[in-house]
């Protein structure tokens, strides 16, 4: 079994930390200063912020149940990028502002939209085997 501790691992867990820390300061900066303005999709960020630091947690093996908790981060980051990109491409008056899931990540170069993908993959190629 592969760890985080080393190779592409470890470059897996400093994209997600990155995002954790760059999806928290955007969430604490929208929700401090107009969260009237747009409450859901600032609510949504804030969301976004709370998996990429559980999926950098469970991905960088921190906790009692690290795997646990990276395979249910990174398969809710998926639903959510996958949901909330649908919706904004869908219907773009729905969020009157952008969150790191808009239009599958667009502003952020689509990463949001790759990295579960990428993310899954990690987690399945290292996964225990009996």
């Amino acid at each position: 079994m592969s760890s985080t501790r080393s190779g592409i691992g470890r470059a897996l867990v400093a994209v997600y930390g990155v995002f954790a820390l760059a999806a928290t300061a955007r969430s604490l900066v929208q929700l401090g200063t107009k969260a009237s303005e747009a409450p859901v999709a600032y609510t949504l960020s804030a969301v976004a912020a709370l998996v990429y630091v559980a999926a950098t947690l469970g991905l960088a093996e921190v906790g009692p149940s690290p795997r646990r908790l990276a395979w249910a981060a990174v398969g809710f980051e998926l639903v959510g990028v996958l949901t909330v990109g649908t919706l904004t491409v869908l219907d773009p008056e729905l969020f009157p502002d952008q969150t790191v899931w808009s239009s599958y990540g667009a502003g952020y170069g689509w990463l949001p939209l790759v990295l579960p993908f990428v993310g899954l993959a990690w987690l399945w190629h290292t996964r225990p085997r009996t």
